[in-house]
C-alpha cells in the first residue's frame, strides 16, 4: 500500500513538473491542396484528374512542446476537399466535380529540432457540413449545392505524415480511410445512385505556419522566419 502512495505521489509530482517545463503556443495555418482519388464503381477503376485548391483551408493548432525534441498538437481546421471523375458510366456525362467543406480536428505527434525542423504523424476526424456537385454535358454545366448533405458521409477519419521546415513551411500527405460518398443516399425517385461506388481520397498539401511569436517579431521589425521564436 505504502508503495503504491509513493508511486502515485511521484508519479504527480513528475507529471505537475513536466506541465510546467512544456511549452505551449499557437500557430496559424493556410494551406494549398493537390488532391487525388482512388474511384471505384463497382469494382471498375475511375479516372480522376487532380484536383487543386487553394481556398478556403484554413486552421488554428495548439503546441505542446513537452520536450526540446518532441511534443503535440491539435486543432481545428476548415478545408476544401474533393475530386474530379472525368470517366463517368452514364453516357449523358462527361465530367462530375464533387467537393466538400470540411471542418477537423486533429490530434499528432512531432519529434525533431523544434527551431530547425520536424517530422509529425497522426490523425484527423472532419465534420462535412456543405456539398456542392457539378455535371458537365458538353458545353452544359449543372450546379447542386447541400448544406449537411445526406449524399456523403458526415463523418471521415483520415491519417497524415508530413515535415515541417525552420520557415514554417509544412509539406504533408494525408489519406481518408472512409468512403466519401454515402452509398445508402436515396434520390427523390427511391434510387440509390452512389450504390457500389467507393472513393477514396487522399492529398499531398503545402502550408505556411505562423505563430503568436512569429507575428509579434514582425510587428518589432525582426525576422518571422523561425519555427518557434
Amino acid at each position: 500500500m505504502k508503495k503504491l502512495l509513493y508511486s502515485s505521489v511521484l508519479f504527480t509530482v513528475i507529471s505537475f513538473y513536466s506541465f510546467a517545463q512544456t511549452d505551449i503556443y499557437v500557430s496559424f495555418e493556410n494551406e494549398f491542396l493537390f488532391q487525388g482519388a482512388s474511384i471505384k464503381d463497382h469494382g471498375n477503376k475511375m479516372n480522376n484528374n487532380m484536383r487543386f485548391t487553394a481556398f478556403f483551408h484554413t486552421g488554428a493548432n495548439i503546441h505542446f512542446d513537452f520536450f526540446s525534441w518532441g511534443g503535440i498538437y491539435t486543432g481545428l481546421g476548415i478545408r476544401n476537399i474533393g475530386y474530379i471523375q472525368d470517366e463517368v458510366p452514364d453516357p449523358n456525362i462527361d465530367k462530375i466535380k464533387r467537393r466538400s467543406y470540411t471542418l477537423g480536428l486533429p490530434l499528432a505527434v512531432k519529434v525533431g529540432k523544434m527551431e530547425k525542423m520536424i517530422v509529425f504523424a497522426g490523425g484527423e476526424y472532419e465534420w462535412l457540413f456543405h456539398y456542392k456537385e457539378k455535371t458537365f454535358t458538353g458545353d452544359v454545366k449543372s450546379v447542386y449545392k447541400d448544406w449537411f448533405s445526406n449524399r456523403t458521409k458526415h463523418f471521415m477519419p483520415s491519417v497524415f505524415a508530413g515535415v515541417q521546415f525552420m520557415n514554417g513551411v509544412n509539406l504533408k500527405f494525408k489519406y481518408y480511410l472512409s468512403n466519401f460518398l454515402n452509398e445508402d443516399y436515396t434520390d427523390t425517385y427511391g434510387g440509390h445512385p452512389f450504390s457500389g461506388m467507393d472513393v477514396r481520397m487522399f492529398y499531398v498539401s503545402l502550408s505556411f505556419n505562423i505563430t503568436y511569436k512569429m507575428m509579434r517579431n514582425i510587428a518589432e521589425g525582426g525576422h518571422p522566419f523561425v519555427l518557434r521564436p
